[in-house]
Protein backbone atom coordinates (compact mmCIF):
# COMPACT_ATOMS: atom_id res chain seq x y z
CA UNK A 1 0.00 0.00 0.00
CA UNK A 2 0.97 3.32 -0.37
CA UNK A 3 1.18 6.55 1.92
CA UNK A 4 -2.74 7.36 1.01
CA UNK A 5 -3.56 3.93 1.15
CA UNK A 6 -4.25 3.13 -2.51
CA UNK A 7 -3.16 -0.50 -3.29
CA UNK A 8 0.68 -0.16 -6.00
CA UNK A 9 -0.03 -0.86 -9.16
CA UNK A 10 2.71 -3.07 -10.86
CA UNK A 11 4.03 -3.68 -14.18
CA UNK A 12 4.64 -6.84 -15.63
CA UNK A 13 7.82 -7.42 -13.89
CA UNK A 14 6.62 -6.78 -10.83
CA UNK A 15 7.84 -3.52 -10.20
CA UNK A 16 5.59 -0.48 -8.73
CA UNK A 17 4.59 1.89 -11.41
CA UNK A 18 4.80 5.59 -11.38
CA UNK A 19 1.86 8.20 -10.82
CA UNK A 20 0.74 10.70 -11.89
CA UNK A 21 -1.87 12.63 -9.85
CA UNK A 22 -4.33 15.08 -10.56
CA UNK A 23 -6.88 16.16 -7.90
CA UNK A 24 -10.01 18.66 -7.10
CA UNK A 25 -10.41 19.10 -10.85
CA UNK A 26 -14.10 20.78 -10.94
CA UNK A 27 -16.66 21.63 -13.55
CA UNK A 28 -20.27 22.38 -13.77
CA UNK A 29 -22.52 19.02 -14.45
CA UNK A 30 -25.83 18.19 -15.03
CA UNK A 31 -25.94 14.48 -13.35
CA UNK A 32 -28.36 13.30 -11.57
CA UNK A 33 -31.65 11.08 -10.90
CA UNK A 34 -33.66 14.36 -10.28
CA UNK A 35 -35.17 16.69 -12.26
CA UNK A 36 -33.76 20.06 -10.70
CA UNK A 37 -30.44 18.22 -11.16
CA UNK A 38 -30.75 18.51 -14.41
CA UNK A 39 -31.59 21.64 -14.73
CA UNK A 40 -29.63 23.48 -12.57
CA UNK A 41 -26.64 21.20 -12.46
CA UNK A 42 -24.24 21.47 -9.57
CA UNK A 43 -20.98 21.24 -9.12
CA UNK A 44 -18.56 17.67 -9.35
CA UNK A 45 -15.15 17.18 -8.58
CA UNK A 46 -12.77 14.47 -9.66
CA UNK A 47 -9.36 13.18 -8.32
CA UNK A 48 -7.54 11.01 -11.27
CA UNK A 49 -4.40 9.19 -10.10
CA UNK A 50 -2.94 7.14 -13.18
CA UNK A 51 -0.84 4.57 -13.07
CA UNK A 52 2.32 4.58 -15.75
CA UNK A 53 5.89 4.10 -16.30
CA UNK A 54 7.55 7.45 -16.78
CA UNK A 55 11.21 6.39 -17.11
CA UNK A 56 11.67 6.68 -20.64
CA UNK A 57 10.16 9.95 -20.70
CA UNK A 58 12.41 11.59 -18.76
CA UNK A 59 15.38 9.70 -19.83
CA UNK A 60 14.22 12.11 -22.91
CA UNK A 61 12.97 14.88 -21.71
CA UNK A 62 9.81 14.09 -24.56
CA UNK A 63 6.20 14.68 -23.40
CA UNK A 64 5.58 12.26 -26.37
CA UNK A 65 6.33 8.91 -24.09
CA UNK A 66 4.35 10.19 -21.03
CA UNK A 67 0.67 11.92 -20.30
CA UNK A 68 0.24 15.64 -21.12
CA UNK A 69 -1.57 16.49 -17.84
CA UNK A 70 -3.21 19.68 -19.30
CA UNK A 71 -5.02 17.66 -21.60
CA UNK A 72 -6.09 15.00 -19.10
CA UNK A 73 -7.49 17.96 -16.67
CA UNK A 74 -9.65 18.99 -20.07
CA UNK A 75 -10.57 15.81 -20.86
CA UNK A 76 -11.91 15.00 -17.35
CA UNK A 77 -13.68 18.45 -16.83
CA UNK A 78 -15.38 17.60 -20.19
CA UNK A 79 -16.68 14.40 -19.02
CA UNK A 80 -18.16 16.22 -15.71
CA UNK A 81 -19.90 18.86 -17.73
CA UNK A 82 -20.63 16.60 -20.64
CA UNK A 83 -23.80 14.74 -21.51
CA UNK A 84 -25.83 14.47 -18.24
CA UNK A 85 -26.51 10.74 -16.91
CA UNK A 86 -28.30 9.53 -13.71
CA UNK A 87 -25.32 8.26 -11.48
CA UNK A 88 -22.04 9.46 -10.35
CA UNK A 89 -20.56 5.72 -10.94
CA UNK A 90 -21.57 6.24 -14.97
CA UNK A 91 -19.59 9.91 -14.90
CA UNK A 92 -16.41 7.55 -12.77
CA UNK A 93 -16.34 5.15 -15.80
CA UNK A 94 -16.31 7.72 -18.52
CA UNK A 95 -13.43 9.34 -16.74
CA UNK A 96 -11.59 5.87 -16.39
CA UNK A 97 -12.40 4.80 -19.71
CA UNK A 98 -11.10 8.16 -21.35
CA UNK A 99 -7.82 8.11 -19.60
CA UNK A 100 -7.63 4.46 -20.58
CA UNK A 101 -7.88 5.35 -24.26
CA UNK A 102 -3.99 6.08 -24.03
CA UNK A 103 -2.31 2.47 -23.86
CA UNK A 104 0.59 4.07 -21.98
CA UNK A 105 -1.70 4.00 -18.80
CA UNK A 106 -1.47 0.50 -17.32
CA UNK A 107 -4.60 1.88 -14.39
CA UNK A 108 -6.28 4.95 -13.33
CA UNK A 109 -8.02 5.50 -10.19
CA UNK A 110 -10.87 7.70 -10.04
CA UNK A 111 -12.89 9.64 -7.40
CA UNK A 112 -15.96 11.68 -8.52
CA UNK A 113 -17.39 13.79 -5.58
CA UNK A 114 -20.80 15.00 -5.33
CA UNK A 115 -20.52 17.85 -2.66
CA UNK A 116 -23.79 19.40 -2.73
CA UNK A 117 -25.71 15.83 -3.40
CA UNK A 118 -29.66 16.56 -2.70
CA UNK A 119 -29.47 14.41 0.82
CA UNK A 120 -31.99 15.81 3.44
CA UNK A 121 -29.35 14.92 6.32
CA UNK A 122 -26.21 17.02 7.18
CA UNK A 123 -23.26 16.01 5.70
CA UNK A 124 -19.64 16.34 4.39
CA UNK A 125 -19.30 15.03 0.61
CA UNK A 126 -20.72 12.25 -1.89
CA UNK A 127 -17.65 10.45 -3.44
CA UNK A 128 -17.46 7.24 -5.84
CA UNK A 129 -14.28 5.68 -6.03
CA UNK A 130 -12.88 3.11 -8.79
CA UNK A 131 -9.89 1.70 -9.32
CA UNK A 132 -9.68 0.05 -13.20
CA UNK A 133 -6.97 -1.67 -15.09
CA UNK A 134 -5.96 -4.05 -18.19
CA UNK A 135 -7.55 -7.09 -16.27
CA UNK A 136 -10.54 -4.82 -15.52
CA UNK A 137 -11.48 -2.37 -18.14
CA UNK A 138 -14.17 0.16 -17.02
CA UNK A 139 -17.61 -0.16 -17.99
CA UNK A 140 -17.61 2.77 -20.62
CA UNK A 141 -16.31 3.83 -23.47
CA UNK A 142 -14.17 6.47 -23.99
CA UNK A 143 -16.26 9.93 -23.74
CA UNK A 144 -16.39 12.11 -26.92
CA UNK A 145 -18.53 14.93 -26.64
CA UNK A 146 -21.45 15.43 -29.36
CA UNK A 147 -21.04 17.32 -32.33
CA UNK A 148 -22.88 20.57 -31.17
CA UNK A 149 -21.09 20.32 -27.62
CA UNK A 150 -18.04 22.84 -26.70
CA UNK A 151 -15.00 21.45 -24.45
CA UNK A 152 -15.45 22.29 -21.12
CA UNK A 153 -12.14 24.82 -21.52
CA UNK A 154 -12.24 26.07 -24.60
CA UNK A 155 -8.60 26.19 -26.59
CA UNK A 156 -7.11 26.98 -30.12
CA UNK A 157 -6.06 24.22 -32.07
CA UNK A 158 -3.48 22.21 -30.21
CA UNK A 159 0.19 21.24 -31.13
CA UNK A 160 1.12 17.43 -32.06
CA UNK A 161 2.48 17.44 -28.24
CA UNK A 162 -1.07 18.76 -26.47
CA UNK A 163 -2.79 14.86 -27.05
CA UNK A 164 -2.19 12.26 -25.11
CA UNK A 165 0.25 10.68 -26.84
CA UNK A 166 -0.31 6.60 -27.82
CA UNK A 167 1.93 3.83 -26.71
CA UNK A 168 1.85 0.05 -26.78
CA UNK A 169 1.39 -1.67 -23.55
CA UNK A 170 4.61 -3.25 -21.85
CA UNK A 171 6.00 -5.88 -24.46
CA UNK A 172 4.37 -4.47 -27.59
CA UNK A 173 6.40 -2.87 -29.73
CA UNK A 174 6.55 0.88 -30.17
CA UNK A 175 4.01 3.03 -31.61
CA UNK A 176 4.02 5.85 -34.17
CA UNK A 177 3.98 8.90 -32.51
CA UNK A 178 0.64 10.85 -33.27
CA UNK A 179 -1.11 8.53 -35.27
CA UNK A 180 -4.53 8.14 -33.69
CA UNK A 181 -7.52 10.66 -33.73
CA UNK A 182 -8.41 12.94 -31.05
CA UNK A 183 -11.07 15.86 -31.16
CA UNK A 184 -10.21 19.35 -30.28
CA UNK A 185 -11.20 18.68 -26.16
CA UNK A 186 -8.40 16.26 -26.52
CA UNK A 187 -11.00 12.92 -26.42
CA UNK A 188 -11.15 10.04 -28.78
CA UNK A 189 -13.31 10.75 -32.12
CA UNK A 190 -15.92 8.20 -32.16
CA UNK A 191 -15.58 5.21 -34.89
CA UNK A 192 -15.62 1.26 -34.94
CA UNK A 193 -15.78 -2.05 -37.46
CA UNK A 194 -18.29 -4.16 -38.07
CA UNK A 195 -17.59 -7.89 -36.50
CA UNK A 196 -19.33 -10.89 -35.61
CA UNK A 197 -21.09 -8.98 -33.99
CA UNK A 198 -22.26 -5.07 -34.70
CA UNK A 199 -23.13 -4.21 -38.39
CA UNK A 200 -24.21 -1.12 -40.19
CA UNK A 201 -27.11 -1.63 -42.66
CA UNK A 202 -24.82 -0.62 -45.97
CA UNK A 203 -24.28 -2.18 -49.72
CA UNK A 204 -21.50 0.06 -50.45
CA UNK A 205 -18.02 0.76 -48.44
CA UNK A 206 -17.66 4.06 -46.83
CA UNK A 207 -16.45 6.87 -48.41
CA UNK A 208 -13.33 8.08 -46.94
CA UNK A 209 -13.59 9.92 -44.16
CA UNK A 210 -11.62 13.04 -43.05
CA UNK A 211 -12.41 12.59 -38.90
CA UNK A 212 -8.83 10.80 -38.36
CA UNK A 213 -6.62 13.71 -37.94
CA UNK A 214 -3.52 14.48 -36.64
CA UNK A 215 -2.48 18.14 -36.07
CA UNK A 216 0.74 19.29 -36.30
CA UNK A 217 0.62 23.34 -35.85
CA UNK A 218 -2.05 24.55 -38.38
CA UNK A 219 -1.49 21.25 -40.83
CA UNK A 220 -4.07 18.85 -40.83
CA UNK A 221 -3.78 15.06 -42.11
CA UNK A 222 -5.71 12.22 -42.45
CA UNK A 223 -3.00 9.42 -41.31
CA UNK A 224 -4.68 6.94 -42.21
CA UNK A 225 -5.42 7.67 -45.72
CA UNK A 226 -0.81 7.83 -45.51
CA UNK A 227 0.85 5.06 -47.38
CA UNK A 228 3.42 3.68 -44.64
CA UNK A 229 7.24 4.37 -45.33
CA UNK A 230 7.34 0.47 -46.00
CA UNK A 231 5.39 -2.81 -45.46
CA UNK A 232 3.15 -3.00 -42.07
CA UNK A 233 2.35 -6.22 -40.51
CA UNK A 234 -1.66 -6.60 -40.02
CA UNK A 235 -3.97 -9.07 -39.14
CA UNK A 236 -7.24 -9.81 -40.80
CA UNK A 237 -10.16 -11.76 -39.37
CA UNK A 238 -12.07 -13.69 -41.80
CA UNK A 239 -15.84 -15.11 -41.09
CA UNK A 240 -18.72 -16.49 -42.97
CA UNK A 241 -21.79 -19.00 -42.05
CA UNK A 242 -24.06 -18.71 -45.15
CA UNK A 243 -23.60 -20.25 -48.47
CA UNK A 244 -20.09 -22.70 -49.13
CA UNK A 245 -18.34 -20.95 -46.27
CA UNK A 246 -15.49 -22.70 -46.35
CA UNK A 247 -14.76 -22.22 -50.16
CA UNK A 248 -15.90 -18.52 -49.47
CA UNK A 249 -13.19 -18.53 -47.03
CA UNK A 250 -10.71 -20.05 -49.16
CA UNK A 251 -11.06 -18.03 -51.91
CA UNK A 252 -11.15 -14.51 -49.73
CA UNK A 253 -7.34 -15.29 -48.67
CA UNK A 254 -6.83 -16.36 -52.44
CA UNK A 255 -8.26 -12.77 -53.64
CA UNK A 256 -6.07 -11.45 -50.34
CA UNK A 257 -2.92 -12.45 -51.97
CA UNK A 258 -3.58 -11.65 -55.17
CA UNK A 259 -4.33 -7.81 -54.47
CA UNK A 260 -1.77 -5.17 -55.19
CA UNK A 261 -0.03 -4.18 -52.01
CA UNK A 262 -0.97 -7.29 -49.40
CA UNK A 263 1.35 -10.46 -49.08
CA UNK A 264 -0.54 -13.32 -47.15
CA UNK A 265 2.15 -14.34 -44.71
CA UNK A 266 0.17 -17.00 -43.13
CA UNK A 267 -3.03 -18.52 -42.19
CA UNK A 268 -4.57 -19.77 -38.99
CA UNK A 269 -6.18 -22.97 -38.67
CA UNK A 270 -10.08 -22.88 -39.58
CA UNK A 271 -12.46 -22.26 -36.34
CA UNK A 272 -15.90 -23.48 -36.34
CA UNK A 273 -17.72 -21.01 -33.38
CA UNK A 274 -21.12 -20.18 -32.44
CA UNK A 275 -22.87 -16.89 -33.47
CA UNK A 276 -21.95 -13.93 -30.61
CA UNK A 277 -25.42 -12.26 -30.02
CA UNK A 278 -28.07 -11.82 -32.68
CA UNK A 279 -30.83 -14.28 -34.17
CA UNK A 280 -30.64 -17.71 -34.43
CA UNK A 281 -28.02 -18.56 -37.08
CA UNK A 282 -25.65 -21.62 -38.49
CA UNK A 283 -22.39 -21.81 -36.64
CA UNK A 284 -19.42 -19.64 -38.16
CA UNK A 285 -16.25 -20.44 -39.37
CA UNK A 286 -13.58 -17.99 -38.82
CA UNK A 287 -9.90 -17.50 -39.85
CA UNK A 288 -6.93 -15.82 -39.04
CA UNK A 289 -4.72 -14.26 -42.11
CA UNK A 290 -1.70 -12.41 -41.11
CA UNK A 291 -0.02 -10.67 -44.26
CA UNK A 292 2.15 -7.40 -45.23
CA UNK A 293 1.23 -4.32 -46.59
CA UNK A 294 1.96 -1.18 -48.38
CA UNK A 295 -1.50 0.14 -48.36
CA UNK A 296 -2.89 2.70 -46.46
CA UNK A 297 -5.02 1.54 -43.38
CA UNK A 298 -8.55 3.10 -45.27
CA UNK A 299 -7.25 1.57 -48.15
CA UNK A 300 -6.99 -1.57 -46.68
CA UNK A 301 -9.97 -1.55 -45.30
CA UNK A 302 -11.76 -0.61 -49.04
CA UNK A 303 -9.82 -3.82 -50.52
CA UNK A 304 -11.31 -5.92 -48.07
CA UNK A 305 -14.79 -4.64 -48.68
CA UNK A 306 -14.68 -4.89 -52.44
CA UNK A 307 -13.90 -8.73 -51.68
CA UNK A 308 -16.94 -9.12 -49.29
CA UNK A 309 -18.50 -7.19 -51.66
CA UNK A 310 -17.72 -9.49 -54.18
CA UNK A 311 -18.86 -12.57 -52.21
CA UNK A 312 -22.49 -11.07 -52.00
CA UNK A 313 -21.90 -9.47 -48.04
CA UNK A 314 -25.01 -7.23 -47.28
CA UNK A 315 -25.63 -6.07 -44.08
CA UNK A 316 -29.04 -5.56 -43.37
CA UNK A 317 -29.54 -7.16 -39.59
CA UNK A 318 -27.61 -6.19 -36.33
CA UNK A 319 -25.57 -9.25 -35.89
CA UNK A 320 -27.07 -11.21 -38.46
CA UNK A 321 -25.49 -14.17 -40.64
CA UNK A 322 -23.17 -13.51 -43.54
CA UNK A 323 -21.59 -14.67 -46.42
CA UNK A 324 -18.21 -13.34 -45.60
CA UNK A 325 -16.57 -11.05 -43.26
CA UNK A 326 -13.14 -9.73 -42.94
CA UNK A 327 -12.06 -7.19 -39.90
CA UNK A 328 -8.98 -5.06 -40.00
CA UNK A 329 -8.15 -6.80 -36.61
CA UNK A 330 -4.27 -4.63 -36.34
CA UNK A 331 -2.44 -2.52 -38.51
CA UNK A 332 1.19 -2.41 -37.48
CA UNK A 333 1.20 -0.21 -33.88
CA UNK A 334 -1.52 2.04 -35.37
CA UNK A 335 -4.16 3.02 -32.72
CA UNK A 336 -7.17 4.92 -34.27
CA UNK A 337 -10.38 6.01 -33.47
CA UNK A 338 -12.56 7.54 -36.70
CA UNK A 339 -15.99 7.02 -38.01
CA UNK A 340 -15.28 4.06 -40.55
CA UNK A 341 -12.29 2.26 -38.62
CA UNK A 342 -11.02 1.69 -35.74
CA UNK A 343 -7.72 0.11 -34.61
CA UNK A 344 -7.15 -2.22 -33.38
CA UNK A 345 -10.57 -3.63 -33.49
CA UNK A 346 -12.22 -2.79 -30.19
CA UNK A 347 -13.65 -6.13 -29.22
CA UNK A 348 -10.70 -8.03 -30.70
CA UNK A 349 -9.53 -8.75 -26.54
CA UNK A 350 -12.78 -10.30 -25.83
CA UNK A 351 -13.36 -12.46 -28.91
CA UNK A 352 -12.28 -16.12 -29.04
CA UNK A 353 -13.31 -16.65 -32.41
CA UNK A 354 -10.51 -14.31 -33.64
CA UNK A 355 -7.73 -15.05 -30.37
CA UNK A 356 -7.99 -18.47 -30.59
CA UNK A 357 -7.11 -18.89 -34.50
CA UNK A 358 -4.29 -16.04 -33.94
CA UNK A 359 -2.90 -17.67 -31.48
CA UNK A 360 -2.63 -21.16 -33.27
CA UNK A 361 -0.86 -19.34 -36.51
CA UNK A 362 1.44 -17.12 -33.47
CA UNK A 363 2.17 -18.19 -30.21
CA UNK A 364 3.83 -14.75 -29.38
CA UNK A 365 1.37 -12.40 -30.63
CA UNK A 366 0.45 -9.39 -28.55
CA UNK A 367 -2.49 -7.25 -28.81
CA UNK A 368 -2.21 -3.17 -28.90
CA UNK A 369 -4.24 -0.95 -27.28
CA UNK A 370 -7.01 -0.76 -24.63
CA UNK A 371 -7.53 -4.33 -23.18
CA UNK A 372 -4.32 -5.67 -24.74
CA UNK A 373 -2.12 -8.11 -23.88
CA UNK A 374 -0.57 -11.67 -24.73
CA UNK A 375 -3.29 -13.05 -27.35
CA UNK A 376 -2.70 -16.50 -26.09
CA UNK A 377 -3.74 -15.10 -22.61
CA UNK A 378 -6.82 -13.21 -23.92
CA UNK A 379 -8.07 -16.50 -25.80
CA UNK A 380 -7.99 -18.22 -22.80
CA UNK A 381 -10.29 -15.88 -20.50
CA UNK A 382 -12.53 -14.61 -23.71
CA UNK A 383 -15.91 -14.57 -23.11
CA UNK A 384 -16.96 -17.18 -25.76
CA UNK A 385 -14.18 -19.26 -25.65
CA UNK A 386 -16.25 -22.16 -25.15
CA UNK A 387 -18.56 -21.41 -28.31
CA UNK A 388 -15.10 -22.65 -30.03
CA UNK A 389 -15.92 -25.93 -31.37
CA UNK A 390 -12.54 -26.80 -32.99
CA UNK A 391 -9.73 -25.92 -35.20
CA UNK A 392 -9.11 -27.60 -38.49
CA UNK A 393 -5.36 -27.58 -39.65
CA UNK A 394 -5.89 -28.30 -43.24
CA UNK A 395 -8.94 -26.64 -44.34
CA UNK A 396 -7.56 -24.82 -47.11
CA UNK A 397 -7.38 -28.23 -48.85
CA UNK A 398 -9.36 -30.46 -47.65
CA UNK A 399 -13.05 -30.43 -46.99
CA UNK A 400 -14.64 -30.09 -43.58
CA UNK A 401 -18.37 -31.02 -42.39
CA UNK A 402 -20.73 -28.32 -43.40
CA UNK A 403 -21.94 -25.32 -42.42
CA UNK A 404 -25.22 -23.73 -43.50
CA UNK A 405 -24.66 -25.08 -47.43
CA UNK A 406 -20.83 -25.52 -47.20
CA UNK A 407 -20.44 -28.89 -49.28
CA UNK A 408 -17.79 -30.46 -51.89
CA UNK A 409 -14.28 -30.57 -51.62
CA UNK A 410 -11.88 -28.08 -51.81
CA UNK A 411 -8.93 -28.14 -54.61
CA UNK A 412 -5.55 -27.70 -53.25
CA UNK A 413 -4.22 -24.62 -51.17
CA UNK A 414 -1.85 -22.11 -52.22
CA UNK A 415 2.45 -21.85 -51.45
CA UNK A 416 1.59 -19.96 -48.20
CA UNK A 417 -0.04 -23.54 -46.83
CA UNK A 418 1.93 -26.25 -48.60
CA UNK A 419 3.36 -28.62 -46.12
CA UNK A 420 0.92 -27.78 -43.38
CA UNK A 421 -0.12 -31.35 -42.27
CA UNK A 422 -2.54 -32.91 -39.60
CA UNK A 423 -5.57 -33.68 -39.00
CA UNK A 424 -8.76 -32.03 -37.57
CA UNK A 425 -8.37 -30.88 -33.93
CA UNK A 426 -11.21 -31.38 -31.28
CA UNK A 427 -11.49 -28.90 -29.18
CA UNK A 428 -13.68 -29.90 -26.35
Amino acid sequence: MNDEGRQDVLDTSGRRLDQIKLSGITARGYHGVFEHERREGQTFVADVVVHLDTRRAAARDDLAHTLDYGALAEQVATVLAGEPVDLVETVAERIAATVMASSIVQAVDVAVHKPHAPIEVPFGDVVVAIHRDRTKLPAAEPYAPRPTEAPAHPRSVPTSTATLPVTPAPGAPAVTAGVVAWTEAGVPAPGGLSEQGPDTPSTEPPASSTDATVVVGELVTDVLDQAPDGPVDVVLALGANLGPAQETLREAVTELASTPGIEVVDVSPLARTSAVGGPDQPDFLNAVVLASTTLPPRELLRATQAIELAHGRERHEHWGPRTLDIDIVVYGTVLAVTDDLELPHPRTHERAFVLQPWAQVDPDAVLPGLGGGPVGALAATAPDRDGVRWLALDWLTNAIPAVGNDTGAVPAGPAWDRGRTGPDAPDA
